[in-house]
């Protein structure tokens, strides 16, 4: 079982900045893969970062140049930096990982960019 503890989100206007932060029971160097996904209402699940060692990081294109994902294998934390908000990344945001073929969950955390 992994557990994954989300914080970081919050109301915050156009243009601004927010950085959300996952940590996890596990060492993250045991992860497949670790990243965000995001809900917003009425729409499904989407990719907006993931990371998968030996190969990369994805991004939606929506989020490309303006969100970055980031980890502290210290701390077993990864993060995800959202520059220049907009209203249409109000979203219920959800930490992910991969551990032994299992993807595991956050509880989420609300994303609300609105003036």
């Amino acid at each position: 079982q992994v557990q994954l503890v989300e914080s970081g989100g919050g109301l915050v206007q156009p243009g601004t900045s927010l950085k959300l932060s996952c940590a996890a029971s596990v060492s993250i160097g045991s992860l497949l893969t670790m990243g965000f996904h995001r809900q917003a209402p009425g729409k499904q699940r989407e990719l907006v970062a993931t990371y998968t060692p030996d190969v990369g990081i994805d991004y939606a294109s929506s989020v490309k140049g303006r969100f970055t994902i980031s980890m502290d294998n210290a701390k077993n934390t990864w993060y995800l930096q959202m520059n220049n908000l907009k209203p249409e990344d109000t979203a219920l945001y959800y930490c992910n990982a991969n551990y032994r073929l299992t993807m595991y969950w956050g509880q989420g955390t609300q994303v609300t960019v609105s003036s």
